[in-house]
């Protein structure tokens, strides 16, 4: 039977009902994000609700939270003055296990340095009726899609990608920590009105084209911040063709282009999905509302009609793609990376390929791989690259250990890293090359941005599927295309090597191993939580104090950031992971990665006040030391990428008033809501130039801060010269109520006294 059953029958009972009540209010056919979305609010709509303007009120059916982003949530969450959860939460241990040598060292290793964050979590998840995934039971959003996604559900993570459910039809969204304390408190869950963009998906992939290569395509076509506060719905007959797990790569990938969040409709591949998946139950019931977890047929039939942007993509046509470096939508054709290291001067020699993380750790896609490396074998070829595989749960690395998959890799000359993150959010202790040594990985993950694997500016990373990434790691070139070129073996004979092939799901079934789950306490009010006050990763939380009702005077600009200012940059991942539980210890990592445009070096600002380059943290701490609030300047879709909180509190804790930016990416502009922080951005984008180095800068208006209402900026230059710049917000009366009272927990906690 599957995990929560019963909350999974109600949804349906009523799914029905709530989509024709929407029908009937909005009087025309619905897409089926619509039809999701509808049916998960707060309270009965009264109106149609517009993509792009409107705040809506959700009821998400549940939460999940990985091991880095829980402890900041649960911290809050005790805070909160609840006695449990009020909806389904678990929590997944799997950033905290760092890639070295291998699975079982790693994992030993992990274990033993992350214990009192483990026992933290395990026994305030006991406390509060919150399941819990122990460390090397897999990564949470393929854990997530084995046990809990289901078609026409909604959930809430703490993690970015968390759409990665989207391939069992669940509309699933990457939030910050305190969004997740809204949910788990019993409280509605706000999120401004999606707009909707579809993409048809035509004919069927052929030949070394995977599910990979339709959202690097996409990447490509939409940027880093086309999908910005819109929902990705897919559509046409290609979409039947695609594996379960296949569509759960586009749609776990879709962050990388700022969505929402990305879906499929319910369809024979997902139903076969949750029956291997021991979920046979939720099969048979998505299957008597198939006609409902689909969009309406009139909207397939003219989507432009439905759609706010339409994309089409042919997959007869698509050919297999590599994407980077440094950023996840520089998308190039395989038949053009010849061209593209020729005229970029990208190092040819691929030193590392590595396959696996939460986006490609399926059975199919390791089968696929496997039957590369096989025939490679057969034929006299073997890894020219180093080679690494991380499976994404227990359950796949069980199953293709018994199948032989993994007896394949290793024999290729792979390593199996621990069912965890790893290399793929910084926890990587690569020894082959030195900080500064630029050189060329490949990888099957999500995300390339610099030093985001390794730590190492100079790492040039190129995403792609598993199948390309395999095949570059016997060739040993970037410029290596399997489709066309062939290789010399080991007697000096020039051999072509074949299409991928391999199975979607098990013939045989997953394994039933032992899965690494502790449920959640029927009673956890005797759990005591402890956190020892010397604890160096370990922090109890105080309240931020509530805005004083004056206008903000004489801000010190600690950093203008330059181009792109992803979390990373902001808060960085890697060896900062063991802080993440101690707001203080953390927040001295604040801005490390940030590019000052004044100087082009990262993570160093000038105090306005002595003149000295420090770290960023420093200058800040020595601004709040003073009693000096601080802004930041920052350029375009400023905190893309990662869910991480900590990139909202940091600035918080360390004294900052506000960020001032041309745009913001939607997870982090919320998380600054959140915390209290005024998100801001230049009306006139082009005032982001009028900013200088010792400026101080006033906000204007705040005593009559409303929706929709400017606020005025003055900058006093150095010389006794001022600039003014109008500033937009997107804050709702609730939001502006997070900022007055100082965060929106001070709120929650307020309210549950």
């Amino acid at each position: 039977m599957a995990a929560n059953i019963e909350m999974i029958k109600k949804v349906y009972s009523e799914l029905k009902s709530n989509i024709e009540n929407t029908r009937n209010l909005l009087n025309r056919p619905l897409t089926y994000t619509e039809k999701v979305l509808y049916s998960h609010l707060w309270s009965k709509p009264s109106k149609e609700l517009k993509g792009g303007k409107d705040y809506a009120e959700l009821s998400p059916d549940r939460v999940a939270m990985q091991d880095a982003t829980a402890q900041m949530a649960l911290l809050q969450f005790m805070s909160a003055g609840k006695k449990t959860t009020m909806v389904p939460t678990t929590v997944h241990c799997d950033h905290l296990i760092q890639a070295q040598v291998g699975a079982k060292d790693d994992l030993l290793k992990a274990r033993e340095e992350n214990k009192e964050v483990f026992d933290f979590l395990e026994s305030i998840s006991r406390k509060y009726g919150i399941g819990f995934w122990k460390p090397g039971a897999g990564i949470i959003h393929q854990v997530v899609l084995e046990n809990y996604a289901f078609p026409g559900g909604m959930m809430i993570g703490t993690d970015s990608h968390t759409p990665n459910a989207g391939g069992l039809g669940m509309i699933a969204i990457g939030v910050g920590g305190a969004d997740a304390v809204d949910v788990m408190a019993g409280m509605p869950w706000e999120l401004k009105w999606p707009k909707i963009i579809g993409v048809k998906l035509t004919g069927k992939m052929n030949g070394w084209t995977s599910s990979k290569d339709i959202i690097l395509k996409l990447a490509g076509l939409l940027t880093v911040k086309g999908g910005t506060g819109a929902i990705i719905e897919y559509f046409g007959n290609g979409v039947s063709s695609i594996s379960c797990t296949g569509k759960a790569t586009i749609c776990n990938m879709g962050a990388e282009v700022g969505a929402t969040t990305s879906l499929f409709p319910f369809d024979e591949k997902m139903a076969a999905y949750l029956r291997i998946t021991n979920r046979a139950d939720i099969a048979a019931l998505a299957e008597g509302l198939a006609d409902q977890l689909t969009a309406d047929p009139e909207v397939y039939a003219n989507p432009e009609k439905y759609y706010d942007q339409i994309y089409e993509l042919d997959l007869d046509k698509l050919e297999p793609h590599l994407n980077g470096p440094f950023t996840p939508d520089k998308a190039w054709p395989i038949s053009k990376m010849k061209e593209a290291v020729r005229e970029n001067g990208y190092p040819e020699t691929v030193s590392v390929a590595l396959i696996g993380s939460c986006t490609n750790s399926s059975y199919e896609d390791i089968d696929r791989a496997a039957s590369i490396a096989r025939q490679a074998m057969g034929k006299g070829l073997k890894a020219k690259s180093q080679y690494t595989i991380t499976p994404g749960s227990e359950q796949v690395r069980g199953t293709i250990e018994r199948d032989g998959q993994l007896k394949t890799l290793n024999s290729f000359g792979g390593v199996v890293l621990a069912n965890a993150c790893g290399p793929c959010i910084g926890m990587w202790k690569r020894m082959d090359v030195k900080t500064g040594e630029k050189n060329t990985i490949v990888t099957s993950f999500n995300r390339n941005f610099a030093k985001r694997n390794d730590g190492n500016p100079d790492t040039l990373a190129f995403v792609a599927s598993p199948e390309i990434t395999t095949a570059l790691a016997i060739a040993g070139k970037l410029t290596f295309n399997p489709i066309t070129d062939t290789l010399i073996n080991d007697k000096g004979e020039a051999v072509k090597l074949d299409p991928p092939t391999g199975e979607e799901l098990p013939p045989k079934g997953f394994t039933s191993i032992g899965s690494g789950y502790i449920a959640p306490s029927a009673d956890g009010s005797k759990v005591e939580v402890k956190v020892d006050p010397e604890s160096k990763r370990l922090q109890l939380l105080k309240p931020f104090a509530h805005w004083d009702g004056k206008d903000f005077i004489d801000l010190a600009v600690l950093l203008k950031a330059k181009g792109k200012c992803t979390t990373d940059h902001i808060s960085m991942a890697g060896p900062w992971l063991r802080f993440r539980g101690h707001l203080d210890n953390i927040s001295n990592n604040m801005f490390l990665g940030a590019t000052n445009a004044y100087t082009d070096e990262a993570g160093k600002v000038k105090n306005i006040f002595t003149g000295e380059y420090k770290s960023v943290p420093e200058v800040a701490r020595e601004y709040k030391a003073k009693g000096t609030g601080w802004v930041v300047i920052g350029d375009e879709n400023y905190g893309e990428g990662s869910s991480r909180e900590h990139a909202a509190m940091e600035p918080r804790f360390l004294g900052g008033r506000a960020i001032i930016v041309k745009s913001f990416a939607r997870i982090h502009e919320t998380n600054l809501k959140k915390q209290g922080m005024l998100p801001l951005t230049f009306a006139n984008p082009a005032d982001y130039e009028k900013i200088k180095e010792d400026d101080k800068v006033s906000i204007i208006g705040l005593k009559e801060i409303a929706p929709n209402k400017q606020l005025k900026l003055i900058i006093k230059h150095r010389d006794g010269s001022k600039d003014e710049s109008l500033l937009n917000h997107t804050m709702n009366e609730a939001q502006i109520g997070w900022f007055k009272a100082g965060s929106a927990l001070n709120l929650i906690a307020k309210s549950s006294k």
